[in-house]
């Protein structure tokens, strides 16, 4: 893969969850972008924070800021704060990814479709989720569906968080 994956904190703390995060180090080698936002809400674990930091010290992931004034800024103020009618707005995290994989033509990577679909549609984003992810690891044999069931059930219990 050659597009960058902008993950939301549902996707990527499934992983981080059971230790797991080396499977996306190894499946988007280059491509694990974290927006900030979604590094502040994760750094709140320390565990996450840690693997997080490590990811980021080996240049496993990015870390990528909306700059003020842009037109980025402006679409995530709006999708948090006043989205267009017969949308909802969504969390900061959620709003930078999706704000980032439109403007970097990127991939968002969010298991939230409910509140984020209007989006993905908007939007014509390129989408996958931690199920997908899953799918993809487990038919290119890079694990086993033990893993991949360990994995699932972080998934949902994470969920109720995020």
């Amino acid at each position: 893969m050659t597009d960058d994956i902008y993950f939301d904190c549902d996707c990527i703390s499934a992983f981080l969850s059971v230790g797991k995060e080396y499977l996306l180090v190894r499946f988007f080698e280059g491509n694990i972008v974290i927006p900030r936002q979604v590094y502040n809400e994760l750094n709140k674990v320390l565990s996450f924070k840690n693997k997080l930091n490590s990811l980021l010290a080996r240049e496993k992931i990015r870390l990528e800021e909306i700059s003020v004034n842009t037109q980025e800024a402006n679409l995530y103020i709006k999708l948090t704060t006043s989205p267009d009618p017969g949308f909802c707005t969504i969390g900061r995290g959620e709003a930078a990814a999706i704000t980032l994989a439109k403007f970097n033509n990127g991939i968002l990577a969010s298991n939230n479709f409910r509140d984020i679909k209007p989006y993905i549609d908007l939007y014509k984003l390129r989408y996958t989720t931690t199920g997908n992810i899953l799918k993809e690891l487990l038919s290119n044999e890079k694990i086993t569906i033990k893993e991949g069931n360990l994995i699932w059930g972080w998934c949902n219990i994470l969920s109720v968080k995020y």
